[in-house]
C-alpha cells in the first residue's frame, strides 16, 4: 500500500511540525501560566488595597465620607463594569456601590474568593473581598474577571492560527519536496531498469548541485561502472578458460582415441599415456590457479595473516630457482637489505615471488641477467624482480595482469596467462600492489607490501 505517510519526505515535513507545535507549546504554556499567575496576584492585591483604604476613610471620616468615596469610585464607569464595590448595612440593604443587593452566597470568610454576580442583565465572574466595618457595616470589593476575556481569546486564536500555519507549511512542504524527490527517483527507476535490461553501459543522469541525491547519483554510477567491469571480466575470463581449456582436452581426447584405434605397441603406448598425464596437470594447474585466485579474492587467505620475513621468503625463492638459471646460462642474483618484517600468508607470498622469477626465466635470453631484490620505500616493503628480456608493450603493461590475457610474443611459451593476475591478487590482498615497468631492454617487476613491521 503505497500511503503518503509512509514516504520519508512528507513523514520528516509532518515530524518537523510536530516539533515545531512542540516548540510553540513549549513557549505558550509558561507565557500563559505567568498571565494567570501575575493577574490573579495583583488582583487580590489590588482587592485587599481597596479593602484597606476604604477601612480608612471610614475610621477618619466616618459612613458618609465612605459613601462618597465609594460612589465616586463607581460613578465614573458606564456600559462594561470593571470594579465591584458594595456598602451594605447589617441587614445587608446597600448604602453605596454599583451592586443592588448584598449576594446572599458571597462567602464573608477572610480571603479572595470566586464568584458570579448578574450587574445590568449580564452575568460576571468577580473576585472579592468581603470585610465587616464597625457599626455593623458591610464591605464587598472585587474585580470582574471577565474583562480580560477579550485579550485572552485573542491570545488563544494567535496561538491556534499560528499552530494552523505551521501545520499548513510542514504539509505543503512535505507534499512539495515529496513530489520533487518522486520526480528525480523516477528518473534514477527508469535508468536502472533500462540498465536490467541488459544496457549495462547506461548510466544515470547526473543532476546539477552537490545535494544527496546527487551524492546518491555518482555513487550508484561508480557502482554501475564495477558491476561493468566485472561482468565483462567473468564474460572475458570464461571465453580464456573455454579457449584455454580446449587445447589440453583435445589433445587429450585425440592422444586417447589413436590409442584406441591404433592399438600402439607399449612402448608408444606409455609414452602416449605420458603425454595425456602432462595435458591433465595443465588442466589441473588451470583450475588450481583458479581456486587460488577466488580465495584470495574473497580474503578467506588473510584469516592465517602471521608475521612474515618478506627478505628471508624472497631469498629462499632465488636459492629454489638458482639450479635452474645456472642450467639455463642466466645469471641469477639477490640483493637483501636483512629482515623486512610484515603481516602475511607465507606460501601466498612465496608463489607470488616463484612467479615472478619464474617468469622472468622462461623471456630472458640464454647468458641473460636477473636481479632480485627487497628494499622499504615509504613505509612498505618492494620486491622487485627485474630482467634483461625483451620486456612488454607499453600499451600491455596493464593488460597481462588480467586473467588468462597473453600477449602475442607469449603465446609460444607454455603458461595459462595466469601467473601475474594471481601475483597482483596477492598484492591486493597484503595492502599493496603489482607495479610492471619496462627497463629498455628488460621488464622490472615490483611486488609491493604493506605496510612494514617495525622490529620488536
Amino acid at each position: 500500500m503505497n500511503s503518503p505517510l509512509r514516504f520519508s519526505a512528507l513523514g520528516m515535513a509532518l515530524a518537523y511540525g510536530a516539533a515545531s507545535f512542540l516548540v510553540l507549546g513549549l513557549f505558550a504554556a509558561p507565557l500563559w501560566y505567568a498571565w494567570n499567575n501575575t493577574i490573579n496576584s495583583g488582583r487580590v492585591a489590588e482587592l485587599d488595597s481597596d479593602a484597606r483604604r476604604y477601612t480608612a476613610v471610614l475610621d477618619h471620616g466616618g459612613g458618609a465620607a465612605l459613601t462618597a468615596a465609594i460612589d465616586t469610585s463607581v460613578g465614573g464607569e458606564s456600559g462594561h463594569v470593571g470594579r465591584v464595590i458594595l456598602l451594605a448595612d447589617a441587614a445587608g440593604r446597600p448604602l453605596a456601590g454599583n451592586v443592588p443587593a448584598w449576594p446572599a452566597a458571597f462567602d464573608m470568610a477572610p480571603g479572595p474568593h470566586l464568584g458570579t454576580l448578574v450587574l445590568h442583565g449580564e452575568a460576571i465572574k468577580v473576585a472579592y473581598l468581603c470585610r465587616r466595618l464597625p457599626g455593623g457595616l458591610r464591605l464587598l470589593v472585587g474585580n470582574n474577571i471577565n474583562r480580560f476575556d477579550k485579550l485572552e481569546h485573542l491570545f488563544l486564536y494567535g496561538l491556534l492560527g499560528g499552530a494552523a500555519t505551521l501545520l499548513g507549511i510542514a504539509i505543503a512542504g512535505g507534499l512539495l519536496t515529496r513530489r520533487a524527490l518522486l520526480s528525480r527517483v523516477r528518473h534514477i527507476e527508469q535508468a536502472t531498469s533500462a540498465i536490467i535490461q541488459g544496457r549495462l553501459s547506461d548510466r544515470l543522469a547526473t543532476p546539477r548541485g552537490n545535494d544527496e541525491v546527487a551524492a546518491l547519483t555518482y555513487t550508484v554510477n561508480r557502482m554501475l561502472d564495477q558491476i561493468e567491469h566485472l561482468i565483462v571480466g567473468v564474460r572475458d575470463v570464461s571465453n580464456a578458460i573455454a579457449h584455454d581449456l580446449r587445447t589440453p582436452l583435445s589433445a587429450l581426447r585425440y592422444r586417447l582415441e589413436e590409442l584406441l584405434v591404433t592399438r600402439l605397441p607399449p612402448e608408444q603406448t606409455y609414452a602416449e599415456i605420458e603425454a595425456a598425464i602432462a595435458d591433465v596437470d595443465q588442466v589441473l594447474a588451470i583450475f588450481n590457479a583458479l581456486i587460488r585466485l577466488a580465495e584470495i579474492d574473497s580474503g578467506a587467505r588473510s584469516a592465517g595473516f602471521v608475521d612474515i620475513d618478506a627478505d628471508k621468503v624472497a631469498g629462499e625463492m632465488v636459492e629454489f630457482y638458482q639450479p635452474l638459471a645456472d642450467l639455463r646460462g642466466t645469471r641469477l642474483s639477490y640483493a637483501g637489505r636483512g629482515q623486512q618484517l610484515t603481516r602475511g600468508d607465507p606460501l601466498l607470498l612465496a608463489q607470488a615471488v616463484s612467479n615472478l622469477i619464474d617468469n622472468a626465466l622462461k623471456y630472458t635470453p640464454p647468458q641473460g641477467a636477473i636481479a632480485v631484490a627487497t628494499d622499504v620505500r615509504d613505509g612498505a616493503i618492494h620486491i622487485t624482480v627485474e630482467d634483461n628480456g625483451p620486456g612488454i608493450p607499453y600499451d600491455e603493461l596493464d593488460k597481462v595482469m588480467q586473467r588468462f590475457y597473453r600477449s602475442d610474443a607469449s603465446r609460444a611459451t607454455p603458461g595459462s596467462g595466469l601467473g601475474l593476475s594471481l601475483v597482483a591478487a596477492v598484492a591486493r590482498l597484503h595492502e599493496g600492489t603489482l607495479i610492471l615497468e619496462n627497463c629498455q631492454p628488460g621488464l622490472r617487476a615490483r611486488f609491493v607490501l604493506g605496510p612494514h613491521k617495525d622490529r620488536g
